[in-house]
């Protein structure tokens, strides 16, 4: 479902969109990609954290929130689970920020114009999205809030 979201020719759903979409598919939240339309190309384009764990932090959240009924306990569960992703993402790629992973400056019109151009979105990016996303499915499943 990811590479048919992400991989569109109109580019219509990013990184973060298309994390929380499948993401929340899978724990049967609602889907609703609107929190993650800023979440782009590290927050607005700016080149900060990955689309991808930012979306997967939203998906943390509200599943811990479904499944722990004690609001500390939940957002104690969610930041575990969003710090192991973090770990287990820079061990594999070296950094969680986007201008790093893309080696671009993705905030401006001529960076943003070469990110797409380059065709690395297609590669790069993608593997990212269904790394994020195998990593918390497997998170959410260890912890039994499936």
């Amino acid at each position: 479902m990811a590479r048919s979201l992400f991989l569109r020719d109109d580019n219509l759903y990013g990184c973060a969109e298309t994390t929380l979409l499948v993401l929340e598919k899978a724990y049967g939240l609602a889907g609703d990609v609107s929190p993650a339309m800023a979440l782009n190309g590290g927050v607005g384009w700016s080149g900060g954290v990955c689309g991808a764990i930012s979306a997967a932090a939203l998906v943390a959240g509200r599943l811990a929130a479904r499944k722990v009924p004690d609001h500390k306990q939940a957002k104690s569960l969610a930041r575990s689970m969003v710090a192991g992703l973090i770990h287990e993402f820079k061990a594999r790629l070296g950094t969680v920020d986007c201008s790093q992973l893309t080696g671009l400056d993705i905030s401006t019109a001529e960076g943003h114009a070469a990110f797409l151009a380059a065709g690395t979105w297609r590669t790069d990016c993608m593997d990212q999205i269904e790394f994020v996303i195998r990593r918390l499915l497997a998170a959410g499943a260890d912890l039994n809030l499936c």
